[in-house]
């Protein structure tokens, strides 16, 4: 949408509208738009709470495994890659799904993420010899425990309510609304591992929007899972727009074009500083 945002901008100047700077956010940064997706916004604020949460609960990041839905080629997906330190166990975005419970290779993951591609592109020799690719052109795939997958787009659209995906925290960065939700959180919220049902995670925190019905977050918090909704946690993106908007409103045209317009490697001290300041609010506001 960011054209659309750059064009309606535009299209308010033309018109005469005294605000047009201020009319949308998400602009190019020619514009004086601050990208989300370049900053990492919205990513910084959903990892400054799992950041938090793993203090509280007394983990480090290095050493905990994670699971996430949304892939490299998104924006929440990729930036959450290049900003983790964890060891990332599972990620299902629109190719299909890749899982490795020794941990996916993370410079194979930051490449991905770098170069904003699905997973389906991931060097399989990466690998370890319980790890599997399966895309969702998939027919008829053996693996590694010898189960057999029929259908590669069955696969990915459940395989958030499969026993291998499960780890201490669970960040998702995309998919469908609701694909957690009352006929499906029993399952989803427990796994068997060595006979004993167990959490599937330890702390889930929603950088996605709508992953989790309402009423299914109760019946996970209930049994003892610690939980952000995203209205909390995937919060930065509006932050930064909002301040946007405000600087956009307090400058004058002038003003504006010579400390908010940043074109290639023309950047205004001032724009650098202002972007750097949003997303120390940002991560400040998440910590509270």
């Amino acid at each position: 949408t960011a054209d659309l945002m750059d064009w309606a901008c535009l299209y308010a100047k033309r018109r005469g509208n005294p605000i047009w700077k201020a009319f949308t956010t998400g602009k190019s940064p020619s514009l004086g738009g601050i990208p989300h997706d370049k900053f990492g916004m919205t990513t910084s604020g959903v990892h400054q709470f799992v950041l938090g949460a793993l203090e509280k609960m007394g983990l480090k990041e290095e050493e905990v495994t994670k699971c996430q839905t949304g892939g490299p080629d998104g924006d929440l997906g990729s930036n959450e890659i290049l900003i983790s330190k964890d060891k990332t166990v599972a990620i299902v975005d629109g190719s299909g799904v890749l899982y490795d419970p020794t941990g996916i290779d993370r410079t194979e993951l930051v490449r991905l993420a770098t170069d904003r591609i699905t997973v389906s592109f991931f060097n399989k020799s990466k690998l370890s010899e319980k790890g599997f690719l399966v895309v969702i052109s998939d027919k008829n795939i053996t693996l590694p425990d010898g189960s057999i997958v029929e259908d590669g787009v069955r696969f990915r659209n459940s395989f958030h309510l499969h026993p291998l995906f499960t780890a201490d925290v669970f960040v998702p960065c995309g998919g469908r609304p609701e694909a957690v939700n009352m006929s499906n959180v029993d399952i989803f919220s427990k796994v068997s591992v060595s006979g004993v049902h167990q959490n599937r995670f330890k702390l889930i925190v929603e950088g996605a929007n709508l992953f989790i019905s309402q009423d299914a977050r109760l019946k996970l918090e209930g049994d003892g899972v610690v939980l952000f909704k995203d209205a909390c946690a995937n919060k930065g993106g509006v932050t930064s727009s909002s301040c946007e908007v405000l600087v956009a409103l307090a400058m004058n045209d002038d003003e504006f074009s010579t400390k908010m317009s940043a074109n290639g490697k023309n950047i205004p001290e001032f724009y650098d500083q202002y972007a750097q300041q949003v997303l120390h609010k940002i991560e400040s506001n998440a910590r509270r």
